[in-house]
Parts: structure tokens; C-alpha cells; sequence
């Protein structure tokens, strides 16, 4: 009974002590509030609030004020392009523009009347936002189309921003097109979205359209450098360098992705801490392994790649920045394009000093290389082996000046663990043994013996013959009454050059010129082309400037004549030999070997044998594929 007294005695102390502490805990709670949302992420904090101040898209920004100067309004806009543009942060800056009481000279808006307060404040009655992506359905349509009859009470318009518009159904588009094609006279639509090709073009004619741009990593990097002064954080102009690339044209990626490295770094933006954060494969690694392939130093290069791939990188990123970085050296080589280099000023002093260093036949090789290794990488099934091959093959390539430089390369790998100079490696690479060579030239019979200007006796050879199977057309004609022929060599012409070049022709340097000379062969040509393909030519001489080329018969001999004035120009200006001479001659044939006979020759004796398919032919207007 003395304790319930108490407790009543006690009770307003209680009830006292209780709203103090309540009051206490909520002070603090409301302070800690305060205090944690002091901090506004850079995308929202540094968004553009006028016209002046979006970054990377000048003549959109211009085009809007003059519209609104000149009072020229359209009822329907439509924003386009990549994310983190600007698209709805100029769709907002141009609501509060049209809706200025004391609109300025230059179209801005002021920033002082009451409509600007209350969109500055978020309270403005006059624009209305719009989520597509989640209010896609008919009815949120039509309680948008509802707002659209209500007047504006500040200002003249009210502005509908919806933006993901193409994320609407068929049906609320469909629903939106009365309101959009004729709306009230102070409402204006402005649609936003990343994807243009998914809107019905029946909207798309109703609206003007405006397409953003990327952001160039020169005006990112400028951006960035402004929010990081405002900031009073300490930044590298390279390591901003880094984030502009990393953000491939967005700003709001950029500045999200400047946030992050702000956080690891403390305030302390380097471009070794940038890298390190964000995972990205360093300009050095690439500077160093080109160095290491100048010095075809195949055993570094390879040990370098190894260093990269513990990183954590995949080959497939490796090559194409590798080759992207090639293109870049190319293209410093020159004054006027190294300004095409979107980095920073000491960035592209080092790809100035490297590009000294390198010849130009070299980098088209290597480029070419690393994007046939780009192109091959997929399907590999050793993806580490075909990356390997390729630094091989471009370290490898560095002083081989040979014919191919600048087109295909020629996939030939050297002794890659030889420490002989470079002088030696190219002596080797340019030897053909004597087995080699006899395969890839076949010997042939001694005929008639000959003599060409330079009073060397030589002699006519018969090579072997090759037969192709035909599939198209049955049957396959063997043993047929062989046509006696003998062996008749086109009269060798004697060249008489204004300047004489003899450098020595190679063998393999020869049939790369004469594969080469087929490629440049126009379309009324391609028979011819496909023919030259497969010729095996002889060389007569030690020198390999005499050279006959077996053909099937004197048909393609006169057609190979014909062209004999244009071969002899191409391959004496690439071999740079004036000394090169082709004959055409057709060998005799062995009545025991079975005849090859040509497509054309095999339908002649298939008609004679049956003269119905001359009739076939002509019902069904057939031809000879």
C-alpha cells in the first residue's frame, strides 16, 4: 500500500523526466539527420541550372534559347541519345526558362521571381515529372491527360517531362496520341529517352527531336577538374584523364565514378591510386611492351603479358587496347594528328617520343596482326597461345622491311630464344633451303634450249601437271585421245628501263607479288584471277628473273599474253628488279595421264554424247555456273 503511494507521489517527476529525455533524443536524432544528409552526391550537386553551364552540348542549348527568345514554341519535344547526357536536366532548365516572369536578354532564366523560387525550391505547380519505365500502363496515360486540362496558376505553361518514354506500352501510346498531336495551348511535352528506334514513328512525327551527343573527354575532363577546384580536392590531370575515358561520354557516370575514387582516395586523386581503384589496364604496360618488341626482346614481352594476365585481365581487352594503343603511336607519328588524341598533354609527349622509334611499314603490320588476333581470339580454343604468337610475330617483325609491310602480313615465326643480332635474324629469315625450294618449284624435263638477252643459254621446261576435280558436272572424263602439241614459249622481250633496279627476287617474295597482282585483277577478270591463283611458276635462272609459267592450253596462253605488259610493270615495281621476264608456254601431254578438261570442254562432250541437253538447256534458259 506505501509503494502505490509512493508511486503516485513520484509520478509527475516520471512523466517530467520522460519528455526531457524524449525531448533530448529527438534533438539528437534530427541533428544526425541533418548532419548525414549535408552530403549531396556530385551528379546532383553540380547539375546544370542554366542554359550556359551544360556541358558538351552548345548547340542544343542555343537552339532552345533562341526558340524561347523569339517566342517560338513548339508543343511537343523529343530528347534523345545516351544516358547521363543532359537530356532531362535541359528539359527542366528550358520548363523554368519559359515559365520566367523577368526573362533575360539571353534567354536564361532569372532566377529571382516567383516561378523560378518555386522550381528552384521543388514546389512548382507548372512541371510535372513523369517515370515512364514504372507508369507505363493506359490509365497512367489518362490521369496525365486528366493534369494536361488544368491551367497553369504561376507563369504561362506547364510542362510535361516524361522521360523513358519508350518505355510505354503500344496501348498508352496509343492512348497519348489525340492529347500530344492537339494539346491545350499552355501545355508542352518534352520526352526523353535512350532509345529512339523504339518509339512509333507516329510519335516521333509530332515532336521535334533534338539528339544529344556523347560528352568528349576533353570537356569531362574540364568538368571534372571544376567539381574537384570546388571542391578543394588535390587531382592529377591524368588520373582525370582516366575517369573521362572510363565514363565513355556520360557525365553522370563520370562524376559517380569521380565520387567513388574520391572515397578511396581521400581527396588525393593520382593517377596510380585511379588505376588501382577502378581496375584499369595502365598506359605504361602498353608503352613498355611496344619498347620491348623494338628491342625484340620476345622473351620480356612474353613475361610482361604473364604480369598482365595475374592482374586479373582477360587477353581479349589486352590485344584490342594493345591495338588501339598502336594506332595511337601511328597516328602521333604526325604533328597535325597527334591533337587527335583524346589524353593528357604528357600522355601524348610520350606517344610523340615512341612514335620517333617506330617505322611506319612496322606499325601497319603489327596493327594488322593484333586485329587478326582480336578477330581469332573467340573462336580459339588456346587463347593465351594466340595472343603469345602474335607479340611474337610483331616483335619479330620489327626490321623486316620486305614487300608485305603495310598489307598482310606474312605469318612467319623465327628461332625466338637466339641471341644473334638482328642483321643475322634477317639473313636467316631470307634463306630458302634447297629442299624447299625444289618443292615449291618443281624441276622439270629439259626441252629445246634457248637464250635471252643476257646471252645465257636456257632451256624449256615441261612442269608437272595439276588436276582439279570438277563436282559441279558428271561424268569425270578420263583417257580421252590426248591432242599432240609441242611446247611453244612466248618470245622473250627484252627491257630496256630508264632506271635499271636489280635488287634480288626471293622466291616466296615472288609468288606474294604474283598472289598480290590477282588480287588487283578487275571483276571481267575473275576466270583469269582464279586460273593464276594455281599456276606454279618456274624459275629459269639463279637470279629468278626468268621465269615460265606452265598453262593448260593456247587459249589461256594468248589471255595471259594480253596481260603480260601490266604483270611485268606491277611485279618489277614491287620486287624493284627491272631484270623480270615471264613466258607462257604449254607443255606437252602424256597420252597415259587422264586429260583434266575445263568445265566448258567437259558440257561440249556431254552434248555431243547427247544432243538432248542442248534442248534442256534452251527450255529451262540454263547456264554454265
Amino acid at each position: 500500500m506505501q509503494s502505490f503511494e509512493s508511486f503516485f507521489v513520484l509520478a509527475p517527476f516520471y512523466q517530467s523526466f520522460f519528455v526531457i529525455l524524449s525531448r533530448t533524443l529527438n534533438h539528437q536524432l534530427s541533428t544526425f539527420n541533418s548532419t548525414m544528409s549535408d552530403y549531396i552526391v556530385s551528379a546532383r550537386k553540380y547539375r546544370p541550372m542554366t542554359f550556359d553551364s551544360v556541358v558538351g552540348q552548345s548547340a542544343i542549348a542555343t537552339t532552345l534559347k533562341n526558340a524561347i527568345k523569339a517566342n517560338k514554341l513548339a508543343h511537343a519535344y523529343l530528347f534523345c541519345g545516351p544516358r547521363g547526357v543532359g537530356k532531362t536536366t535541359c528539359a527542366r532548365i528550358f520548363a523554368k526558362a519559359i515559365n520566367c516572369l523577368n526573362l533575360r536578354d539571353d534567354g536564361e532564366a532569372c532566377n529571382e521571381c516567383e516561378s523560378c523560387k518555386a522550381f528552384n525550391e521543388g514546389r512548382s505547380l507548372n512541371i510535372h515529372e513523369l517515370d515512364a519505365a514504372s507508369n507505363n500502363s493506359v490509365e497512367d496515360i489518362r490521369n496525365l491527360i486528366e493534369q494536361v486540362r488544368i491551367p497553369p496558376q504561376i507563369g504561362k505553361y506547364k510542362v510535361f517531362i516524361i522521360d523513358e518514354v519508350h518505355m510505354l506500352s503500344t496501348s498508352a501510346f496509343n492512348a497519348f496520341l489525340k492529347t500530344l498531336e492537339e494539346p491545350p495551348a499552355h501545355a508542352i511535352f518534352i520526352l526523353a529517352t535512350t532509345e529512339k528506334h523504339k518509339i512509333l514513328p507516329t510519335i516521333l512525327s509530332r515532336c521535334q527531336i533534338y539528339d544529344f551527343q556523347r560528352m568528349s573527354v576533353s570537356d569531362t575532363l574540364k568538368h571534372l577538374a571544376y567539381v574537384a577546384e570546388k571542391e578543394g580536392y588535390k587531382f592529377e590531370p591524368s588520373a582525370l584523364n582516366v575517369i573521362a575515358q572510363k565514363a565513355d561520354g556520360g557525365m553522370r557516370d563520370a562524376l559517380s565514378i569521380f565520387d567513388q575514387v574520391v572515397s578511396f582516395t581521400g581527396g588525393d586523386i593520382t593517377y596510380q591510386r585511379v588505376i588501382e581503384n577502378l581496375n584499369v589496364l595502365d598506359y605504361d604496360y602498353y608503352f613498355r611492351l611496344v619498347d620491348l618488341m623494338l628491342e625484340q626482346k620476345i622473351s620480356e614481352s612474353l613475361l610482361l603479358y604473364n604480369e598482365i594476365l595475374g592482374k586479373g585481365f582477360e587477353g581479349a581487352p589486352f590485344i584490342s587496347g594493345l591495338a588501339s594503343h598502336l594506332r595511337d603511336v601511328l597516328v602521333s607519328k604526325d604533328p597535325q594528328t597527334a591533337s587527335l588524341l583524346e589524353v593528357s598533354d604528357d600522355i601524348r609527349q610520350r606517344y610523340v617520343e615512341q612514335a620517333q622509334r617506330c617505322k611506319a611499314k612496322w606499325l601497319y603490320r603489327v596493327i594488322r596482326l593484333c586485329n587478326d588476333c582480336d578477330q581469332a581470339y573467340r573462336t580459339s580454343r588456346n587463347k593465351r597461345l594466340q595472343v603469345e604468337l602474335t607479340l611474337i610475330e610483331c616483335a619479330q617483325a620489327v626490321g623486316d622491311d620486305d614487300a608485305s609491310a603495310g598489307r598482310r602480313p606474312v605469318r612467319i615465326l623465327k628461332p625466338i630464344f637466339s641471341p644473334a643480332p638482328l642483321a643475322a635474324a634477317k639473313e636467316v629469315a631470307g634463306t630458302v633451303s634447297p629442299k624447299v625450294a625444289d618443292t615449291a618449284t618443281p624441276q622439270v624435263a629439259p626441252a629445246a634450249p634457248k637464250t635471252v638477252p643476257s646471252g645465257i643459254p636456257l632451256e624449256a621446261t615441261a612442269p608437272k601437271r595439276m588436276t582439279i576435280k570438277l563436282n559441279t558436272l558428271s561424268p569425270s572424263i578420263h583417257h580421252q585421245p590426248a591432242v599432240q602439241r609441242n611446247v611453244k614459249a612466248a618470245p622473250v622481250v627484252e627491257v630496256a628501263p630508264m632506271e635499271q633496279m636489280s635488287r634480288p627476287v626471293k622466291t616466296e617474295e615472288f609468288m606474294i607479288q604474283w598472289q598480290a597482282f590477282v588480287q588487283t585483277m578487275p571483276k571481267e577478270e575473275t576466270a583469269l584471277a582464279q586460273r593464276m591463283k594455281i599456276m606454279q611458276p618456274s624459275f629459269l635462272n639463279d637470279e629468278n628473273t626468268q621465269v615460265d609459267v606452265p598453262v593448260e592450253n593456247d587459249e589461256i596462253r594468248a589471255m595471259m599474253e594480253g596481260l603480260i605488259e601490266r604483270l611485268h610493270a606491277f611485279l618489277r615495281e614491287r620486287l624493284q628488279n627491272s631484270f623480270i621476264n615471264i613466258s607462257f608456254s604449254v607443255p606437252e601431254r602424256d597420252e597415259e595421264k587422264p586429260v583434266t578438261f575445263s568445265k566448258t570442254d567437259q558440257l561440249k562432250h556431254m552434248c555431243n554424247l547427247n544432243p538432248a541437253l542442248i534442248k534442256l538447256g534452251k527450255t529451262f534458259k540454263l547456264e554454265l555456273a
